[in-house]
């Protein structure tokens, strides 16, 4: 256990040492070590360290041409058609968020991409992950193959169909049900009633032990972050009856089932905030000792009054660290 002294660490491997490695290939500019990484990930058939190594990988893929590169010396590779989808998802993404004249042009690159991708990995489920996120960036005017019917009711129409063929490859996939949540922020601003019949949806659906048990904390910090300064005292916010509900909730039926050292770092902030908030505090404890040194910003950074500032999202971090831990 860390002692006084400790700092916080925000590396998106986390506990993942593997990972950390290919990062460190990959930003030297060399494919190698991302494309024996998913070589070895594949052969272990867990579709949910694949679909999280390739998500993290594409984030640090997508400034350089290392992708691009492999896919020339592996045209036929499904790794590397998959992981050029990835790259062509998460540049077309970054683009809208900075309102680049070419969003249009990068999303449909990024279409073409995810489809030839799930032509060659017909049982892959990240290729219709990246559609998914695409069809964020289509939500004020989705089309349609984004305005399909809910499974359930008190759900709105959207990419359900998009979300079925994730499932069918691999059923409760965390990532593509965070990216239809995010279709559901981006439909409007203000009220989240959508989003949160959905998160209830989806996480009592969910078997245990599965992340999505943890998806209403989610939908609980983007209420508070679109509430601050309106409604809503910040401690009341989080010690409401059914806040602490879901913290519970998330503790008994996804935490105490998981591997945490394969666990989302983001799913495990969320529930140490959580716990914290609810004042459940050996409970956040025994999630701030599965963390280790590892943190994320968020979602710290919308307790402090400027939540693009780092440094005061890890002083919150660490303030519920040390009141939950007495160290």
């Amino acid at each position: 256990m860390p002692g006084p002294g400790f700092r916080p660490v925000f590396h998106p491997a986390g506990h993942d040492h593997a990972l950390r490695h290919a990062l460190q290939d990959l930003r030297t500019g060399r494919w190698g070590e991302m494309a024996r990484l998913l070589r070895d990930t594949a052969d272990s058939g867990r579709w949910d360290a694949w679909t999280r190594r390739t998500q993290i990988l594409a984030t640090v893929a997508a400034g350089t041409d290392v992708v691009h590169a492999w896919r020339a010396e592996e045209p036929a590779g499904s790794a590397a058609a998959v992981m050029h989808g990835r790259v062509a998802v998460e540049r077309a993404v970054r683009a809208h968020r900075a309102g680049h004249t070419r969003t249009r042009t990068l999303r449909q690159e990024a279409w073409d991409a995810c489809r030839e991708a799930a032509d060659l990995a017909p049982d892959d489920p990240v290729p219709w992950i990246g559609l998914l996120a695409l069809a964020v960036l289509d939500a004020r005017r989705p089309g349609p193959e984004h305005r399909v019917p809910p499974p359930a009711p008190m759900l709105p129409p959207g990419p359900w169909g998009l979300l079925a063929e994730a499932e069918k490859r691999d059923p409760y996939n965390r990532e593509a049900y965070h990216r239809m949540l995010q279709f559901l922020y981006a439909r409007r601003e203000g009220p989240l009633s959508e989003a949160v019949n959905y998160a209830q949806w989806a996480a009592s659906t969910a078997p245990q032990g599965s992340a999505l048990h943890a998806l209403p904390l989610y939908v609980r910090v983007e209420r508070y972050r679109r509430d601050r300064g309106q409604v809503h005292a910040l401690d009341l916010h989080w010690v409401a009856e059914d806040a602490v509900r879901e913290a519970r909730r998330a503790m008994d039926t996804w935490f105490l089932y998981c591997a945490v050292p394969e666990a989302s770092q983001l799913d495990l902030n969320h529930l140490a905030h959580a716990l914290y908030g609810a004042l459940r505090f050996p409970d956040a404890a025994r999630v701030f000792e599965a963390l280790g040194p590892y943190y994320t910003p968020v979602p710290w950074a919308h307790r402090t009054p400027r939540p693009d500032d780092r440094a005061l999202a890890e002083e919150v971090f660490l303030r519920a660290r040390t009141r939950c831990l007495g160290d």
